[in-house]
């Protein structure tokens, strides 16, 4: 069947190739993948968080209103909701790799010209279009690697590549408040230079992911065994271990050519509770996780630091992002996944009310520190299930249509919460998150699968 066709229903799946990866002994070519792909998160986080960073500084810089500083924050989120939508069905039907390369690319040129913005307005357009390129780099990450790394390894090493990428919220923090309060560079503003770093950095990624093969999962699924077997093969050999794949395992999840029938398959039979679960807990933990990340710097002001002030203490509470990411290192193999997001989740629930209520510098940063903390094994634990919990086929799609409603939550968000903040304080915000955090973890609970330890074609 060529791949403009639509076939869907039980089939075999030829999975040697597949077999053979989940058989691999963890080698220095697993540790490289996992780097290359993580270093490509460092930037997809580091544009998440910058909106919270650059609010403050344009607010100054441009006298904005709350309004102003709302789409400040949400014009990226807003690029990403789409461009998550329309990337991760194109990674279903086009490949993982071709789609890793295009996604960095847009972000890189849109990002670079946003740098010279002239006013809001271009600014809003620009981070929109950059934005596109972002929406499917954390589907596509969670997709890649659960199609590549051997089960028994896929969730610690999944969040070593997420500890890779957090690094750059902090980061993100601490060359905000350092480049603010220089504020021009070789005659440039400094906050333009933050994006400038954003767009090469991606633009060094994307030359280091070329070196990428594709998914040989998807491979076999789009009727090419033979790439697919070349691929794992020649994974094996650089792994050091023998290439004869073994004995093939049936896998009886529907194999989909065309993108409508892809989207048909991932809300009917068993993928329809497990999609709607994920829609439900995306829109729902984009206020408990990214509402803090974005609202901090915010919130700093609102307890009448300055601006500089601000984004340094910011920066300390951001430092426990790359630290939880490391801390979820041995949890996620040990903590059955759907429990470990339920326990993280409460853990940001209640710390958020804590740093929104601190009357002190100590108070606010510690409790900002342990809130990231948690909201890291948060993240990698949901970050890894989501790209278990679905079929190769459509793994990408249903991951990409849940995870665009995360951020089209979050371009919503701060036009709610930023005037809330200003005419009802932190603590009213934070306490409206911890409600939402409750309906998450019931729905996790409820109707999410177990998934630790096994393995793909198995779930």
């Amino acid at each position: 069947m060529s791949a403009g066709g639509a076939a869907a229903g039980p089939a075999a799946v030829d999975s040697g190739s597949a077999g053979l990866l989940d058989a691999l002994p963890l080698s220095a070519w697993h540790r490289r993948l996992v780097v290359f792909v993580g270093l490509g998160t460092f930037f997809d986080l580091y544009e998440v968080f910058l909106g919270g960073v650059l609010a403050p500084i344009l607010a100054k810089e441009w006298a904005l209103s709350s309004l102003g500083k709302a789409a400040v924050v949400s014009s990226g989120f807003l690029g990403m909701f789409v461009g998550a939508v329309l990337l991760s069905i194109a990674a279903d039907r086009f490949g993982r790799r071709k789609i890793f390369l295009v996604n960095l690319l847009l972000y890189s040129v849109f990002s670079l010209a946003a740098a010279f913005a002239p006013d809001l307005g271009w600014f809003v357009v620009l981070r929109f279009l950059g934005g596109l390129g972002l929406g499917a780099e954390l589907v596509l990450v969670d997709t890649y690697l659960a199609e590549f790394l051997p089960r028994r390894a896929r969730g610690r090493y999944t969040a070593w590549a997420y500890t890779v990428g957090f690094v750059g919220v902090p980061v993100a923090a601490l060359l905000g408040g350092k480049l603010v309060a220089a504020q021009d560079i070789a005659g440039v503003e400094g906050w333009r230079w933050l994006l400038v770093a954003g767009a090469l950095g991606a633009l060094l990624v994307l030359v280091l992911r070329r070196v990428l093969p594709e998914s040989p999962r998807w491979l076999e699924l789009m009727g090419r065994p033979d790439q697919a077997l070349a691929v794992a093969r020649s994974v094996a050999a650089k792994a050091g271990a023998p290439d004869t794949p073994p004995v093939p395992v049936e896998s009886n999840g529907p194999v989909t050519r065309s993108t409508a029938e892809v989207v048909r398959t991932a809300f009917s039979g068993v993928h329809r509770t497990r999609t709607i679960m994920l829609v439900i807990f995306q829109i729902l933990q984009t206020v408990a996780y990214y509402g803090f990340g974005t609202l901090a710097p915010l919130v700093l002001v609102s307890k009448g630091y300055d601006v500089v002030e601000s984004l340094g203490y910011a920066a300390l509470s951001f430092a426990g992002y790359p630290l939880g990411s490391l801390l979820s290192v041995p949890l996620v193999e040990r903590v059955e996944r759907k429990w470990l997001i339920i326990g993280s989740a409460v853990a940001i629930g209640v710390l958020g009310i804590v740093f929104a209520a601190g009357g002190t510098p100590v108070v606010v940063v510690l409790a900002g520190f342990l809130l990231t903390m948690a909201s890291n094994v948060f993240s990698n634990a949901f970050h890894i299930y989501q790209a278990e919990i679905f079929p190769t086929a459509i793994r990408s799609t249903a991951g990409g249509i849940a995870y665009a409603m995360s951020r089209a939550t979050a371009a919503v968000m701060p036009f709610v919460a930023v005037p809330l903040l200003a005419s009802a304080g932190p603590v009213a915000v934070f306490s409206g998150s911890a409600v939402l955090i409750v309906l998450l973890c019931l729905d996790v609970g409820i109707l999410g699968p177990r998934s630790t330890g096994r393995a793909l074609e198995e779930l």
